[in-house]
């Protein structure tokens, strides 16, 4: 496990065990204001330390009543990868607005052109499409940077859904479609490769694309490293990448921009749910007031297996008849919707469970609420804040209002 910096200070972080679970209302998304401090003084300390830009990447990580939280730790600037989030980048985050998209229309651009700080284009021919609209801002006094997305065709990123360079695919441009006659008006380059990744890993792509690109990069004002930097998980080595990203601006001349979404909500939180009812088929099953399409699509599409606390995995076959687990506690949890395969997975608890206990699941604040949907009209759980004293807030609360505006 890497250690610490010593010099690096962290605040203390709630005692789960200490929660009154019972005491909040069901569903909810509760975000732990202790552990997002905990997250945003690794994140600072990363930020003083290599002198990179690092901002919040709304695709991650977007609940903007805890953006006052993030500005208190130097967080100035959010990536936007819709109109949508722009907007939000510019009311909420009150900072910088970094734009990518695959993709502008011809509706959307002109309103992203007005609000962006930063734009980023994922082709050149977009850029020659936009190209005379940021010129035109540009010559109207607009202080615009623009830059082009590129794709160094390698990553190490195990699950195809989540792999932006693996084979034809349509984000970034290669070295051989590569234009130098058209960076006329691009200041910056841009890549995302890596997805939850250690620096290790940045440290390896950083070789491909100076290998393949680095004739360019002397010729820009910055790099934008993107997403998939995981530096606030346990053992991530920080020295690395504060080491790695010093030398490439160093070496480059250029400012180094990092955008994680993960980085910012990872253990930050967990989705309270309840149980609605516990039925029997050969196993028995437990249905809560949450659902995995609607609430946690990640486990449906990773696919992937949360963490339930105060609850196992199950034993394996082979090891059925070695392990005592008290009767009725072994469930198969699902969720509340008529999908048939609106199920979690298996779950051994310490105790059986009965209508009105509380299930919680760990870690649900990152790349999950950013998800959730309106899917069968199910009860869209609250959002909340625990905050460091115990007390918990509920800054929202979903009704039919909500799941109506998304229909006609």
């Amino acid at each position: 496990m890497t250690a610490l910096p010593a010099d690096l200070h962290l605040p203390a972080v709630t005692d789960v065990n200490a929660v009154d679970w019972a005491g909040i209302p069901s569903p909810a998304f509760v975000l732990d204001e202790s552990r997002l401090r905990r997250n945003l003084s690794l994140i600072d300390y990363v930020q003083k330390q290599s002198g990179a830009q690092i901002i919040v990447a709304f695709k991650g990580f977007s609940m903007w009543s805890a953006f006052p939280i993030l500005r208190e730790y130097g967080i100035t600037g959010a990536t936007a990868s819709s109109l949508n989030e722009t907007i939000l980048a510019k009311e909420e985050m009150q900072g910088e607005v970094h734009v990518y998209a695959p993709a502008y229309s011809d509706e959307d651009f002109p309103k992203i052109l007005e609000l962006a700080d930063h734009l980023v284009f994922n082709s050149f021919g977009q850029w020659q499409r936009f190209r005379p609209q940021v010129q035109a801002a540009r010559a109207a006094g607009r202080q615009l940077h623009v830059g082009l997305r590129i794709n160094p065709e390698y990553a190490e990123v195990e699950t195809d859904l989540y792999n932006p360079a693996g084979p034809f695919s349509r984000l970034g441009v290669t070295r051989r479609e590569f234009r130098e006659d058209l960076l006329d008006g691009i200041d910056g380059l841009h890549f995302h490769t890596l997805c939850e990744k250690d620096s290790d890993t940045l440290e390896r792509t950083l070789e491909v694309v100076e290998r393949n690109f680095g004739e360019y990069l002397g010729r820009m004002q910055w790099v934008n490293f993107g997403g998939g930097h995981l530096m606030t998980r346990e053992g991530y080595d920080l020295a690395r990448l504060i080491r790695v990203v010093k030398a490439f601006r160093e070496r480059w001349g250029v400012h180094v921009i990092l955008e994680p979404g993960s980085a910012f909500g990872w253990q930050t939180g967990w989705l309270v749910s309840s149980v609605l009812d516990v039925v029997h088929n050969v196993k028995d099953a437990v249905l809560l007031d949450v659902s995995v399409s609607a609430h946690m699509p990640d486990v449906l599409e990773m696919p992937y297996r949360p963490r339930i606390l105060g609850a196992g995995d199950p034993p394996s076959d082979d090891h059925r008849e070695a392990v005592d687990t008290p009767p009725g506690s072994h469930y198969l949890i699902g969720g509340t919707t008529c999908l048939a395969g609106d199920v979690v997975g298996e779950y051994v608890f310490d105790h059986p469970l009965n209508i009105g206990d509380r299930v919680v699941f760990d870690d649900m604040i990152h790349y999950t609420m950013v998800k959730t949907t309106f899917f069968n009209g199910v009860k869209h759980p609250d959002i909340g804040i625990l905050r460091p004293d115990g007390t918990y807030e509920r800054v929202k609360t979903f009704g039919y209002e909500e799941f109506k505006a998304k229909l006609s």
